[in-house]
């Protein structure tokens, strides 16, 4: 019995879409890294679904129109996490919306919810996220929540090592402290 043919490459489909306009082949990509994307802007956004499904369209949208710029130099992945953080920064300056309120968040919830440890602790952690500078935010869930390197996550946000290094250092002091303050 035969297996069947080996996936392709990230390469091998964006190929296809540059040579042939094989527009299947970029939704090939999307279906592939589609979760990813929304899932880090899921946390840069504070939890906001709307939002990040809103700008992981605009993440693809964008990538659509620019693969061309694709030099293929970093992971296919990692130039979209660039794009996402983009429109999430250019969507952030447009905006500056308040962290949601505890009596909101109860609101929305069912009670038993709210008195699971687990569920606390991730709402006090989206709440303390929500307070740091989008770059910091990005830095940290870039580096801690999509596992990527200091140096990947610097490429991403398009600036130096040790840039990247204090956005970090200083998200995780000020988490610290926001989250000591917690009861």
């Amino acid at each position: 019995m035969a297996s069947p043919p080996p996936e392709p490459s990230d390469t091998e489909l964006i190929s296809r879409v540059l040579v042939r306009d094989d527009r299947r082949a970029f939704g090939e990509l999307v279906a592939r890294h589609q979760s990813a994307v929304r899932g880090l802007l899921r946390r840069l956004t504070g939890g906001d679904l709307a939002q990040a499904d809103d700008l992981a369209q605009e993440t693809f949208l964008r990538a659509y129109r620019g693969l061309r710029g694709y030099r293929g130099g970093a992971k296919f992945s990692s130039w979209l996490y660039r794009i996402a953080c983009n429109a999430f920064f250019s969507r952030d300056r447009g905006s500056r919306e308040t962290p949601v309120e505890s009596a909101e968040l109860e609101a929305g919830l069912p009670a038993q919810a709210l008195l699971a440890d687990t569920l606390l602790e991730r709402y006090d952690l989206e709440r303390a996220l929500a307070t740091l500078k989008p770059r910091e935010r990005a830095a940290l869930v870039l580096t801690y929540a999509n596992e990527l390197t200091h140096e990947e996550a610097a490429v991403i946000l398009d600036c130096p090592l040790g840039t990247l290094k204090t956005h970090v250092a200083r998200a995780k002091e000020k988490l610290r402290l926001r989250l000591e303050e917690v009861p």
